[in-house]
């Protein structure tokens, strides 16, 4: 990709926003979710997120994206917002914040094995072999070693179902983020873009919400004014600020560059999961993190290089 008009300011800034923000909004899902069921939370997010989005990108009068664009835009969104943030909300129900964003670092890794078209380039290359490896492994001895019934889970803690939906979620955020950057021409892209994104998902989390029936036992009367701190964060920080640095991001930079703010956000979540809430850190987890942020690096400086090099 073409960066060379590219503000270095301005990556630096979207950078720290996705490396830092996004690591403190996973102790804000925990929040909202001690009110409000997962996917009334991801729908009141991206909706308001989106339509503050929309103001400002009809008031700086950008252009348009076209029905094509607009498809695609969608596509992604529902792709990476509900099938992934969205379903980060959901496990959240299961395991603590710091497990699923030690989980969701994973991500690199699917950015290998789902981008088939560099296969060869990549897997010529045994360090990439071995670093899938380590960071799946790690991942399985975090959760061996995760205790299971912690104060903090909103509704019934199960490590495997949780760790399952956020291996899944993290695969649909790959497949979006991929489908995103090749479909996206990097000159066109305006604040109408993560605009779309945001809606369309908003659309589609509030539709998952009615056939699910959450809308039917849910009163915002009823919801504490910690849960609507969580939710504000989450609009705020997590799709105002690192959302729209992360959509910016992956139209300038390789996918595989922006998602390396998967090996500061799980550092970032366990260190304020514990801070703020007291989620347990025992000492044989922080020996699998590094096996798994072993592993992530040591596959993201090996396809980095065969990027180059290809």
């Amino acid at each position: 990709m073409n960066t060379g008009n590219v503000s270095r300011v301005w990556l630096v800034a979207a950078f720290i926003a996705v490396y830092f923000v996004w690591g403190t909004t996973y102790l804000a899902n925990l929040y909202a979710l001690k009110a409000m069921p997962p996917f009334i939370i991801s729908a009141l997010r991206y909706l308001a997120a989106g339509f503050l989005l929309a103001t400002l990108a009809y008031g700086r009068k950008q252009e348009f994206p076209d029905w094509k664009e607009i498809r695609d835009l969608a596509i992604s969104g529902i792709l990476m917002l509900v099938g992934g943030s969205g379903l980060v909300v959901v496990a959240e129900q299961y395991i603590t914040s710091g497990t699923t964003a030690v989980i969701v670092a994973t991500e690199p890794l699917w950015f290998v094995l789902l981008d088939y078209p560099r296969w060869k380039l990549y897997f010529s290359d045994r360090k990439v072999i071995a670093g899938l490896l380590l960071g799946f492994v790690g991942i399985l001895l975090f959760t061996r070693f995760t205790p299971v019934h912690t104060p903090q889970v909103a509704q019934s803690p199960n490590l495997v179902v949780g760790t399952v939906i956020v291996l899944a979620g993290s695969i649909l955020w790959v497949i979006g983020t991929l489908f995103t950057s090749r479909r996206i021409k990097p000159g066109r892209y305006t604040l109408w873009h993560p605009t779309i994104q945001l809606l369309a998902a908003g659309l589609f989390s509030g539709l998952v919400a009615q056939v699910k029936g959450e809308w039917y036992a849910f009163d915002p009367q009823d919801v504490p004014l910690a849960a609507w701190g969580g939710l504000g964060f989450l609009i705020l920080f997590g799709s105002l600020i690192a959302y729209l640095a992360f959509a910016w991001l992956v139209t300038v930079q390789p996918p595989a560059l922006v998602s390396t703010h998967t090996y500061v956000n799980p550092l970032v979540a366990v260190f304020v999961g514990w801070l703020a809430v007291g989620e347990p850190i025992a000492g044989q987890q922080l020996i699998a993190l590094a096996v798994v942020l072993t592993g992530v690096v040591l596959t993201q400086l090996s396809t980095m290089r065969a990027g180059a090099e290809g």
